[in-house]
């Protein structure tokens, strides 16, 4: 179980690294805030944070979604 847990954060923790690091090379957090909200008093730190937090959880959901395709039953043979 542990394994299959970490078949899914793992990868996705990577992706949500790039997918991060990309993001907030293109938007400044302050800017964000401000088009999206008004001033809410947030430091740049807990945006990306939060940003980055969501980018793995939805890394981590696509992983999932992948590992419950990939599964096939033990009686069928593998198509490849």
């Amino acid at each position: 179980m542990l394994r299959l847990v970490m078949t899914i954060l793992w990868p996705a923790f990577l992706a949500a690294i790039a997918a991060t690091g990309l993001f907030f090379s293109l938007f400044d957090p302050s800017e964000l805030l401000l088009r999206f909200n008004g001033a809410t008093g947030l430091p740049d730190i807990a945006c990306y944070t939060i940003g980055f937090l969501s980018s793995w959880l939805f890394c981590a959901l696509s992983s999932l979604l992948t590992v419950y395709l990939v599964q096939v039953p033990d009686d069928r043979p593998l198509p490849f």
